[in-house]
């Protein structure tokens, strides 16, 4: 039988409003069937803090951050958990149906590519085991979930969230690849460690590894083939209507 086809959204740079509002839409059309499931990947420009959807303190200060000469920009995402800031890190987004009904084996299932892929380019990742400062840290990457990838050390390298609709279900997550330490510090007032990850490539060229692997993963894991398509104007337009409806927390 036949692998059933995913779209692939080439890498895509924007700003979190835009991000948030695609991962919407993609959201809001596979549920009304009008979209095949989709994988993509995508960077955050200028960075930015994502809020969780539920999530309502927040210090004041973040609202006054800049970096590389640009303000950070302080977004909401449609899913759950707690900030997170977007600054040398690669997201992913899963859309897609059909998953267990249980929140938690719907999140190991998805990710399985995620564990798959990197352990291809040589890091060994599990689950992460929360504590009960969880609900108090408003740093996401300050504590591991049971929905959260750890190294083995227990450098948490990636941090997801996930919107339920219906059948459907957005998942997407943050990989910490080339964080600045010093924001990192300014924004939470904590030490990062960074996970030393086992690749030599930076900067583009370590963004384009990282996606080749993960790809090549979702594909074996979901039983599945990909198909390469960038969003149309028409797409676009539709999406440029949701970013009005995106929350900037300023």
């Amino acid at each position: 039988m036949a692998n059933s086809v995913w779209r692939l959204i080439p890498l895509l740079q924007a700003s979190g409003r835009v991000q948030m509002a695609i991962d919407q839409w993609l959201l809001q059309q596979h549920l009304a069937g009008k979209h095949p499931p989709t994988l993509r990947f995508y960077t955050w420009q200028p960075a930015a803090i994502s809020l969780g959807y539920h999530q309502r303190r927040w210090p004041e200060f973040w609202q006054q951050l800049s970096w590389d000469g640009q303000p950070v920009e302080l977004v909401r995402r449609p899913s759950g958990g707690r900030a997170v800031l977007h600054q040398g890190d690669l997201t992913y987004a899963v859309v897609a149906s059909g998953f267990d009904s249980s929140r938690l084996k719907a999140y190991h299932t998805i990710c399985e590519f995620l564990i798959e892929g990197w352990r291809e380019m040589g890091l060994d990742l599990h689950y992460g085991e929360a504590k009960r400062s969880y609900i108090h840290n408003p740093n996401c990457f300050g504590t591991a979930t049971g929905a959260d990838l750890v190294t083995a050390d227990g450098c948490k390298l990636i941090g997801s969230a996930q919107l339920r609709r219906g059948d459907a279900i957005l998942q997407h997550g943050s990989m910490r690849l080339q964080p600045d330490i010093s924001l990192f510090s300014q924004v939470f007032g904590e030490e990062l460690i960074p996970v030393q990850l086992p690749l030599s490539e930076g900067g583009d060229d370590l963004i384009a590894t990282v996606i080749d692997a993960l790809s090549a993963a979702a594909c074996r894991c979901f039983a599945i083939d990909l198909e390469v398509r960038q969003l149309s104007d028409e797409e676009w337009e539709e999406i440029w209507e949701l970013t009005g409806k995106t929350s900037i927390c300023r």
